[in-house]
């Protein structure tokens, strides 16, 4: 992903490993499952219901880089994709519109999207390719390593200055956790291979 100036200064911090944020719940889910994926975010405040699904989405990757079988890195691959389609359509309907009236540098929105879109292209290409197909893996890690630097952004630049503002972060809270469950379950009503991968979860359970 193109990186401007700003994006230079923060490339070297987004090898950094996060710390979970202290009013983020723990995701309690299991590996296979998409639903067992996704953090319990009902409380949290705007920005740490974003840093809940930052973790979640870094405990994927991880899973992915140890997963052996073909199966199981197709249910770890569709669930980083769902989990990343939920979390940018949260963002950018509801928490970038709200974040831009108080930030300092409204570019830092701009940015954002444009990353958005550069790793839904790299989705796309995932969803539509399987494990065993050349670039797969290395397609995933890639995008692994654009949301590392756009979630190293969002943490230094844009959180902080949220957090400082006058912005009703436990309202935005509640109306972004009560979309993202909306979303959570079109994504995965509309995906036949998560279906089953979820099915087998319960099955296992």
């Amino acid at each position: 992903m193109p990186a401007s100036g700003k994006q230079k200064s923060g490339a070297k911090k987004a090898t950094a490993k996060k710390s979970p944020s202290k009013s983020a719940k723990p995701s309690t889910g299991k590996v296979s499952g998409i639903q067992g994926r996704m953090p319990e975010v009902d409380g949290l405040d705007a920005v740490a219901l974003l840093e809940a699904d930052h973790r979640a989405v870094e405990q994927l990757f991880a899973a992915f880089e140890k997963a052996s079988s073909d199966a199981e890195k197709r249910d770890i691959a569709n669930g980083i994709c769902v989990a990343l389609k939920v979390h940018a359509r949260l963002e950018e309907e509801l928490f970038y519109p709200a974040a831009a009236k108080v930030l300092n540098d409204t570019s830092l929105v701009d940015e954002a999207l444009v990353e958005h879109a550069s790793a839904k292209d790299l989705i796309a290409q995932i969803e539509a390719g399987a494990p065993g197909q050349a670039l797969f893996d290395a397609r995933v890690k890639v995008l692994g390593e654009y949301i590392d630097h756009h979630v190293t952004e969002e943490e230094d630049e844009i959180f902080p200055q949220c957090r400082s503002s006058n912005l009703d972060l436990a309202t935005l809270g509640a109306v972004m956790a009560s979309r993202r469950q909306e979303l959570s379950l079109g994504f995965v009503a509309s995906n036949p291979v998560i279906g089953l991968a979820n099915a087998r979860s319960d099955a296992n359970a």
